[in-house]
């Protein structure tokens, strides 16, 4: 079955991207470059046959989750992210939560003096005054702490790529989503509309589901409501750890791995200023199959480290993925009378 983001006449196991916070996106680049980089890093693991496969597109149906124009009714690309809250004030407050928690997360593997006082300050920006009520107030105690935060090593060199109004546009991507919020002519709810565009995507078969920070909160919650198997659920710079934060938000309560999910590995890398620190395992409750998620620190180089091809590309993530998509068993086409279906990359025929 082909996918409107798909490429070819897939036969074969289905693998589904699930992207994270960030502006407007291109669905065909954007799945093209995450292809780009698994196929590199499963060449680094030694499972080169696997990325060859993977590019082919003769054998691995790949489909990318997409879901960021139904941010951009409010937040445009390079607008700010008081127009992005508008006057949402649940929105609003989680942001607000958002920015307590993302602090303290980071406080756990402060080094040295200075970035302790700069990470107590940033705590002390954080903590709204008893004028600072409102969307508008929020944000402005945002800019506060990421502008703070952005000093911290490494990731003062990262202006380059991520300033810090960018920084908190995405964050109230993330409070946006939790708010459950923004109800459309229908009635649906911002967070169900991004919900539904991941369960199309996962469909009406086994999928390797691979999401990537706000996509894995959203991943999580799709999948819930899948009936087929997922062999394996994979997570990378995922702030699903924040757990006074996202965790009493999540939803259903209380937070549990999805019944058909075989297996959940979720990476996480130190320099990522994004993904709070893993021991997902420890609070979360295994299904009834007893999966937890297992977490696994990778270091990448450079200094902005949380895009999504830098954790593609990692060997440790795109080996795990090569080693299940292997497992998955050719599903062959079904065969229209007069014509001879197609062998997948690799196979005899």
């Amino acid at each position: 079955m082909a996918h409107p983001t798909g490429r070819g006449d897939p036969v074969g196991p289905r693998l589904v991207f699930v992207h994270g916070i960030g502006g407007p996106r291109d669905p065909e680049r954007e799945l093209d470059a995450w292809k780009a980089a698994l196929a590199h890093g499963m060449r680094l693991s030694g499972h080169s046959a696997s990325a060859d496969r993977l590019l082919s597109d003769t054998s691995v149906e790949c489909v990318f989750a997409s879901y960021a124009d139904l941010f951009t009714g409010r937040q445009k690309q390079g607008a700010e992210a008081p127009a992005a809250l508008g006057d949402d004030e649940e929105a609003a407050s989680v942001l607000s939560d958002l920015l307590i928690g993302w602090v303290e997360a980071l406080s756990y593997e402060a080094e040295g003096p200075r970035e302790q006082r700069l990470l107590e300050h940033a705590r002390a920006e954080a903590e709204p005054g008893p004028q600072q009520q409102g969307s508008l107030q929020v944000v402005r105690r945002a800019l506060n702490v990421a502008t703070t935060l952005l000093a911290l090593r490494p990731w003062g060199r990262t202006a380059q790529w991520i300033t810090p109004k960018v920084m908190v546009g995405h964050l109230s991507q993330v409070a946006r989503y939790l708010a459950r919020g923004e109800h459309d002519a229908s009635g649906r709810t911002l967070d169900r509309r991004v919900r539904d565009r991941v369960l199309a995507a996962v469909s009406d078969g086994p999928s390797v589901v691979v999401a990537h920070s706000l996509g894995t909160v959203v991943a999580l919650e799709a999948l819930h409501e899948v009936t087929t198997r997922t062999p394996l659920f994979v997570t990378l710079g995922s702030p699903l750890p924040m757990r006074t934060v996202i965790w009493p938000r999540l939803a259903p309560q209380p937070p549990a791995v999805p019944a058909r999910v075989e297996k959940w590995l979720n990476f996480w890398d130190r320099d990522d200023i994004l993904a709070v620190r893993p021991h997902l395992e420890r609070d979360m409750r295994p299904n009834g199959s007893g999966v937890l998620p297992v977490g696994l620190r990778i270091d990448s180089d450079g200094t902005w480290v949380h895009s999504a091809e830098k954790y593609l590309a990692q060997p440790a993530v795109a080996g795990r993925v090569a080693e299940e998509l292997a497992r998955t068993p050719y599903v062959a086409p079904e065969v229209v009378p007069g014509s001879t279906p197609s062998a997948p990359a690799g196979s005899a025929g």
